[in-house]
């Protein structure tokens, strides 16, 4: 089993190197978006995010051994914007719903890391994917909806604060 899965991360590569990583150090710029706007879309930019996953495991004499790869990342060719209404502001919104995905990954890596599994494990390791993905989701959905797709300035300057407090809260499990 643990072959076929790592044979399928590796699989898996060549569409991840066209995915920009999230790292702290490495903040989205306007070139980074490469996909094409939306000719009647009311916003000034969709940034396409998620979580990837994969995982490996061994069971000798009873005892689970697992291993996860888990990283955040953003999407070049499904993320666009009108250049005309790019700005700095609107750039911070969009880093934000980067940051989400990466606070997720975090989650992600501390619930498997605490999990002891039981032979029932690729469900178990799906339920906890779901069930972070789903969270990710509806925060990125409250984050838009709660600043307006970055209108309201005052709920933007909430946001950011508490998605950078969340992100150390979670520092442990970075990547």
């Amino acid at each position: 089993m643990k072959l076929i899965l790592t044979l399928l991360l590796f699989v898996c590569l060549p569409q991840a190197e066209q995915r920009i990583l999230w790292h702290e150090s490495r903040k989205l710029q306007w070139s980074d978006f490469r996909g094409t706007p939306e000719s009647n879309s009311p916003f000034a930019a969709i940034t396409n995010t998620g979580v990837e996953f994969g995982y490996s495991y061994t069971m000798n004499n009873g005892e689970i051994e697992v291993t996860f790869t888990i990283s955040s990342f953003f999407n070049p060719s499904e993320s666009w914007y009108f250049p005309h209404l790019a700005d700095d502001h609107i750039l911070r919104h969009e880093q934000a719903h980067f940051d989400i995905s990466e606070l997720h990954a975090r989650i992600l890596r501390k619930r498997l890391s605490e999990k002891r599994f039981t032979k029932n494990i690729k469900n178990e390791i799906h339920t906890i994917y779901n069930k972070v993905e789903q969270q990710r989701k509806s925060m990125q959905r409250r984050f838009d909806a709660e600043t307006d797709h970055s209108q309201n300035v005052k709920k933007e300057a909430f946001w950011e604060a508490y998605i950078a407090k969340q992100l150390m809260l979670y520092d442990k499990w970075k990547q």
